[in-house]
């Protein structure tokens, strides 16, 4: 079977992040399902704003750091991923995402992303840690 009857073609390779040199000084760089990885962390990663000459680009799950935890934070952030990668990243298919509050006292979220790669029957999944600014005490802690 060639690698254009599975897909790979379509996967590519790309500048490994953060940019980085290999072992013959060249610039690092990265294939197949890393490469994608890589990409889906560098989507949920970047705010959408942040890039001058791409104000679009990004993920709006960085509007969520002072939410408090509930269901509807965690729906919310769950439909912003989902709508990132679906526009950003046309390689995948969003199978699931999960928000998980496991470690809030420490100011962590965990966005588990489950994806399959197009054109290959290969599910995946990326655990993205989000940083929130937990709530502080009301008196100061006094």
């Amino acid at each position: 079977m060639s690698t254009t009857q599975t897909g790979i073609d379509f996967i590519g390779a790309g500048w490994n992040y953060p940019l980085g040199t290999d072992a013959t000084g060249g610039i690092a760089l990265v294939t197949r399902e890393r490469e994608i990885e890589q990409a889906i962390r560098l989507i949920l990663g970047t705010a959408v704003g942040e890039r001058p000459m791409r104000p679009e680009f990004g993920c709006r799950i960085h509007d969520h750091v002072f939410n408090t935890p509930s269901s509807a934070t965690a729906g919310q952030i769950g439909y912003d991923v989902r709508q990132a990668l679906d526009r950003w990243e046309p390689r995948v298919d969003v199978l699931d995402v999960a928000v998980g509050f496991d470690a809030m006292e420490s100011g962590v979220l965990y966005i588990d992303i489950r994806y399959s790669i197009r054109g290959l029957n290969d599910p995946r999944n990326l655990v993205f840690p989000f940083y929130v600014i937990p709530a502080q005490p009301e008196n100061g802690g006094a």
